[in-house]
């Protein structure tokens, strides 16, 4: 399977399939694709894996794509301004993604429900309790918020990062949530009460921005309405100004 990821902060994935191709992704992920593409709705796995991923917060049905009549090409994207990146899924390992990360995989690969295994991570991990396991083997295109930095950890080496950052790991990473050290730093370091801590050997994606900290920083700016059911904000002194009020 050929492809190419295109754009900088707006990334495509564009993937060519051969007739004896198969590709799976995320609802509402395919951008454009040439007129010899099938897609069909499948519930990939069976209906509890269905609803597993529905419990995710994600659609219970996967789309398939094939070709009909020689080569053909298929678009995806990500949801908001961000990254792709392709993962290469081996037998016997697998990697714990964010629940939102998924985008599109070969045919091969096997993707499930995961659960955080300590209570730490489940309570103040900004990852979720619920996470995307990816197995089998093949290609999987995943996508996040802002740039992607990858580190190789080995073994008992110790990476700290902001909860929320933390895209996905391999299974032989440890992962654990640790509180911030002092009580000046934990209310008044502006970097929240805990820490993700990921401790090798493998491999670790973050993510230079997670949609949490964009939102939060857009929230100032956006409009909104007051008890009164006007809207305040840009949009709602434009409307005022307009009608002379």
């Amino acid at each position: 399977m050929d492809y190419k990821i295109s754009g900088d902060n707006l990334q495509l994935v564009t993937i060519q399939l051969s007739p004896n191709e198969k590709v799976f992704a995320e609802a509402g992920s395919m951008v454009y694709m040439s007129g010899n593409i099938n897609m069909e709705a499948k519930l990939r796995g069976g209906l509890l894996k269905g609803i597993g991923r529905k419990f995710m917060g994600e659609t219970m049905f996967l789309t398939e794509f094939t070709t009909a009549g020689g080569e053909g090409m298929v678009s995806f994207g990500g949801t908001v301004p961000g990254t792709l990146q392709v993962l290469e899924i081996r037998e016997g390992n697998h990697w714990m993604v964010q629940k939102d990360a998924f985008v599109v995989a070969e045919d091969s690969v096997e993707m499930s429900v995961g659960f955080q295994r300590k209570l730490g991570s489940i309570f103040f991990g900004g990852e979720g309790f619920i996470l995307q396991k990816l197995s089998g083997k093949g290609k999987v295109f995943i996508h996040a918020c802002g740039d992607f930095v990858e580190f190789d950890l080995q073994p008992d080496q110790i990476l700290k990062v902001d909860t929320g950052s933390v895209v996905g790991w391999e299974d032989t990473v440890d992962f654990d949530i640790q509180r911030v050290k002092g009580i000046k730093t934990m209310f008044l370091g502006g970097e929240g009460l805990f820490l993700t801590t990921l401790k090798g050997p493998g491999k670790v994606i973050i993510q230079s921005m997670n949609i949490a900290n964009l939102a939060s920083a857009l929230a100032p700016f956006m409009p909104h309405q007051n008890t009164s059911g006007s809207s305040n904000g840009i949009v709602g002194t434009l409307v005022k100004e307009s009608l002379g009020r």
